[in-house]
């Protein structure tokens, strides 16, 4: 460490001023889309009683409105975080962008259930083919390591604000305008992001590759890869209501692995593998994955259960919901920032580790609540889920894109945030199946025991972020020696 200090100090003065500072339009820009992505996983959340009503729409109906946006979001990430390193990531991410304005536009128009359901599948594709490609063009535009970690801090940090917005922004929309504000507000953000994207974010950045270069794409690995993830959260969706004997449950749950597998073997095979071999080689990529997988399984699998709890069961408007959760996100603003400066003095597995501690002492909180218990001894596990979570994942960002080499960096985003999604999505499936029984006995009982399961996640997540954090910290160094 002494000697990557010396020779960062004999190397400062050539360095040109711009390479260690965030560039603060382009990252607005950026971060903004990627704002509207994840505010819309929870945003519908308070929603969904007044879009039953508004739309007479049934409960198979409403869980597509909320899940199918997740499912396509985590099926294509892999594919779309690929298209970037072909086509240019700027290019894709417009793309993307664009298409999840006009999904949102068709979702606040929606006169039917059934149209409503399919603009949020387009929502969803539209935010797989962003997501990937923000990332890359954040590390495109930082070259400098510190000033990296600095922009994939910020951009981490926005998950945990627009996580904790959500519920908030969607219960002021649905009391005060009605639900399909929740959606309109899109259009108009979405828009402005496009705007600063072409004036401030270069076009050649980085550059594509040229068209006699690109592999063809793997088409069919992409397709096993999409089935394994709708299999399994299906199966763990239809476990509530039909049993986890149901041949329909079992056999989605015992298809998802298969296809999975089958995946892994088409992307041995592929040209162009969406999942480059050499990301899964060594440990650090592949325990950044889990971390994300256990990290959003647990919070955001707790998070729809705590609004069940609200609604449902103390009977709460959507207005009252949101401003409960407030605590949740109250922190968000000085753990986010915080976290990113922290990974670039020391690692990523100081506030990784910190951070996962902290949200499992809040998750684990919720373990002994019942159908009165006063909101006042609720708010110190939101305020420490919500500060965990959002301390962990800029650092958890920052250590995955680390992970990975420059030139497959898009796909590495794609599996980061694919990982990230899936784990949203099983985290929302099982719980909501674990307490998924009408009766508030049972309801309890399910909640107590997804609280105690979303603890454990974050156990798990620490104790991996703990392992692989001096290899972490070793390559930033490493990375910060190259570029003086």
């Amino acid at each position: 460490m002494r000697t990557y200090r010396s020779t960062h100090r004999i190397s400062e003065p050539s360095a040109p001023p711009v390479a260690a500072a965030v560039r603060r339009v382009p990252l607005v820009a950026i971060c903004l889309g990627y704002f509207l992505v994840i505010l819309d996983v929870t945003v519908v959340n308070v929603a969904v009683p007044r879009i039953g009503a508004g739309l007479a729409a049934g409960q198979g109906a409403l869980q597509l409105i909320v899940d199918g946006y997740t499912l396509v979001f985590a099926g294509l990430l892999l594919f779309c975080g690929g298209l970037g390193d072909r086509l240019g990531h700027r290019r894709v991410f417009l793309a993307g962008l664009g298409l999840f304005t006009v999904a949102s536009a068709g979702c606040a128009l929606a006169p039917t259930a059934a149209v409503l359901v399919d603009a949020r599948l387009a929502q969803g594709a539209g935010a797989a083919t962003m997501v990937p490609a923000s990332l890359a063009l954040l590390g495109a535009l930082h070259p400098e390591p510190v000033a990296r970690a600095r922009a994939f801090g910020v951009w981490g940090g926005i998950a945990g604000v627009a996580a904790a917005a959500g519920p908030v922004l969607g219960g002021v929309l649905v009391w005060g305008m009605g639900w399909r504000t929740v959606f309109l507000v899109n259009v108009p953000l979405g828009v402005l992001a496009v705007w600063l994207t072409i004036r401030h974010v270069p076009a050649a950045c980085p550059r594509p590759r040229p068209r006699g270069e690109r592999p063809p794409l793997d088409l069919a690995a992409q397709l096993t890869g999409v089935v394994a993830v709708a299999a399994l959260t299906a199966g763990l969706n239809e476990a509530g209501g039909r049993g986890w004997t149901d041949p329909l449950v079992l056999g989605t749950l015992a298809a998802a692995p298969l296809a999975g597998a089958l995946f892994l073997w088409l992307e041995r095979r592929a040209a162009a593998p969406a999942l480059p071999p050499r990301l899964l080689s060594g440990f650090r990529f592949p325990a950044a994955l889990a971390v994300g997988v256990l990290l959003n399984l647990g919070f955001y699998g707790l998070l729809f259960l705590t609004t069940l709890y609200f609604q449902r069961h103390r009977g709460w408007d959507p207005l009252s919901t949101g401003l409960a959760l407030l605590p949740m996100g109250a922190l968000v603003a000085v753990a986010s920032p915080l976290s990113g400066r922290v990974a670039a003095r020391v690692g990523t597995h100081v506030p990784a580790v910190a951070g996962l501690l902290t949200g499992a002492v809040g998750l684990l909180g919720w373990a002994a609540v019942g159908p009165h218990t006063p909101y006042a001894l609720l708010v110190v596990p939101l305020l420490l889920a919500g500060f965990g979570t959002s301390f962990t994942m800029p650092s958890a960002t920052i250590a995955a894109m680390e992970a990975a080499p420059h030139e497959v960096r898009g796909a590495a985003s794609g599996a980061f945030n694919a990982a990230r999604q899936l784990g949203s999505a099983i985290g929302v499936a099982l719980f909501g199946t674990l307490a998924a029984a009408s009766a508030s006995s049972a309801f309890y009982a399910g909640m107590r025991l997804s609280a105690v399961i979303a603890a454990g996640c974050f156990l798990g997540g620490a104790a991996l972020a703990a392992v692989s954090g001096p290899a972490t910290r070793a390559a930033r160094n490493s990375s910060a020696s190259k570029a003086s």
